[in-house]
Parts: C-alpha cells; structure tokens; sequence
C-alpha cells in the first residue's frame, strides 16, 4: 500500500510587492515529504528556503499553490483554524530566537503548551523535561539575558519540541551550536521525524550535519534543482 505524504505543495508560488515591484521568490514548487522522513533544504542566501518552509508550515500564505499538511489542505482552512491546526501540528524553529525576554527558559519552551490551554505548572514541568533532553535542563530557572546564544537557540529548540508536533520546521537550528551540541540536538531531531505521522524540514548550511539527512532538496532561485539522498550529498560536499 503506498503511503501518502507527510507534506505535499502543488504550484506554489510566492510573490513580494505588486505591479512593477512585484518580486517572484518562489516558482511553482511542487515537493513531496514521507512521513518518517529528516529533509534538508539547501541554497544560497535569497533562493527561497526560508519562504518555502514559512509558507509549509502555515506562516506565510501563498499567492499561488496548494499545501497539504498530513491530509489537510492547510490554506483552505479559515484564519481561527487554520492557527489552531499550527499550534496542534507544527512546530517552528525560528533562525532568530524570539525569546520572551521576561520569561524564564522553562516558561518560555512551555508557550505552545499553555497556548494549547495546559496549566502553567505543568507545562513548565513538561518543557523543563523537554529542555533536560537538550542537555540544558539546569539553566531552566534563567531568562534569556542569562543565556548564551546556542544556549537560547536549544531553548527555542525545546519550544518547538514540546508539544510534540506532527510537522517539525526549522531554520538552521545549529548555526549558534558547536558541533557537538548541534549533533545531539540533529540527534533528537531526527528522533522526533520518526514515525508514520511525523516529519522533520530543515534550512541548513551546516554541512557537518549533511549525512543525518534522508534527502536534501537543493533551491535556486526559488526553483527545486536537485534532491538527493542525505549520504550522497554528504559525498559530493566533501569531494568539492
């Protein structure tokens, strides 16, 4: 029996501005993720990937195009729902930390939890757990100011993680992170996409991490040019 994909885009194009200013950063972008599946995409700066994955994970509307997250046709949904599905289905891990900067680093991993309607003490208790996994459960108790950058990153790390999310999207989670750190955070990440209901899309440059990946889609000029398997890419990278 062939499974249906995790994620499926159909045409999806992307437009900035309007008229004589109207900028195209995406081409009718057709991509399939299976469930199961830890996917790079990788480029250069201004090809797209970062539109791509907002507009994925239900962030960024397309102008033209279809999304279907785990069989829901995500831009049909209306604005109300269409947030709750995000907040039920998706986590995001954003390039800038976006850390509420009078929250402690429990408090700030357990918003998804709270937003979902859990009380405050459990879903502290819950994203304290979450942060243990990502080796920084004893910096739990400070705020954001108290923290370095690739520690703050694992917390936004641990937000996106803690309720457990069906689609998890990233955008270069181990840019801030040592290479040891950034294994064992593409470790658990890689933990997380297994499954027949989940997936894992990352943005990376990180070539340190090209083997984790089951395969690596290649954007240029908001065009899909390549994909390949995570190994290979990882060969080829290390050829050039």
């Amino acid at each position: 029996m062939t499974r249906a994909p995790a994620i499926r885009t159909r045409g999806v194009v992307k437009d900035f501005g309007a008229g004589g200013t109207r900028v195209r950063a995406l081409h009718g972008i057709d991509v399939d993720v299976m469930p199961g599946e830890l996917t790079y995409l990788v480029g250069e700066s201004g090809s797209g990937k970062t539109t791509l994955i907002s507009i994925i994970a239900g962030i960024l509307y397309p102008s033209e195009g279809t999304v279907n997250v785990f069989g829901t046709e995500i831009y049909d949904l209306r604005e109300n729902d269409l947030v709750r599905f995000r907040l039920a289905n998706i986590g995001f891990i954003f390039q800038q930390y976006n850390l509420i900067p009078t929250l402690t680093a429990a408090e700030n991993a357990a918003v998804p939890l709270v937003a979902a309607g859990m009380k405050r003490g459990p879903a502290v208790e819950q994203a304290a757990e979450t942060l243990a996994r990502l080796n920084i459960g004893d910096l739990a108790g400070r705020l954001p100011r108290q923290l370095s950058g690739g520690q703050q990153q694992r917390v936004a790390i641990a937000r996106a993680l803690v309720h457990q999310p069906r689609l998890v999207v990233c955008d270069e989670p181990t840019a801030a992170l040592d290479a040891s750190s950034g294994r064992r955070v593409m470790d658990l990440l890689r933990q997380v996409s297994v499954g027949d209901d989940r997936a894992v899309i990352i943005v990376t440059h990180d070539n340190r991490i090209f083997d984790l990946a089951d395969r690596i889609l290649t954007i240029e000029d908001g065009r899909i040019v390549s994909d390949a398997s995570g190994a290979a890419h990882a060969e080829a990278a290390l050829q050039d």
